[in-house]
C-alpha cells in the first residue's frame, strides 16, 4: 500500500505550463487528462464540437492537427490556478486547411479533480 497523494491543482498546471510552453499538447492529454475528460467549446464554434472521453478528445485534437498547414505564431500563458481550476490564455496564429488563416485569442480553463483534469473548457 503506498500513500502517494495525488498532485495537488498548483502541480496539475505547473506541469501543464511545462508541456504547453513546448506544444507537446498529445502529451498533455496522454499524461494529465482523466479517462472521461469532457472538452467544452463555446456553442456554435465553427471549428470544433464537445468531446466526451480521452480517445474522443484526443481525436478532436489529431483531426484539427492534421488540417493545419502553418503555425505563424503560438503562444500560451502561465496559468492562473484557483481552487480546484485554472486557466491559461492561448493566441494562434495559423493556417488551417479549407479556412486559410485565422487568428484566435482564447482562454482555456481546466478543471482538476484526484490529480487529473477532468475538464477542458474554451472561451474564445
Amino acid at each position: 500500500m503506498t500513500n502517494e497523494k495525488a498532485p495537488t491543482t498548483e502541480e496539475v498546471a505547473a506541469r501543464f505550463n511545462d508541456l504547453a510552453q513546448k506544444e507537446m499538447w498529445f502529451e498533455i492529454q496522454d499524461e494529465l487528462f482523466a479517462d472521461n475528460v469532457k472538452s467544452i467549446e463555446p456553442t456554435n464554434s465553427p471549428y470544433f464540437r464537445n468531446a466526451e472521453g480521452k480517445s474522443s478528445v484526443r481525436k478532436k485534437g489529431e483531426n484539427w492537427v492534421k488540417r493545419v498547414e502553418a503555425a505563424h505564431r503560438l503562444f500560451t500563458t502561465e496559468p492562473v490556478v484557483s481552487g480546484n481550476h485554472f486557466a491559461v490564455g492561448r493566441e494562434l496564429d495559423i493556417t488551417v486547411q479549407g479556412l486559410g488563416r485565422l487568428q484566435i485569442n482564447e482562454i482555456m480553463l481546466y478543471e482538476v479533480k484526484d490529480g487529473q483534469i477532468i475538464a477542458e473548457q474554451f472561451f474564445y
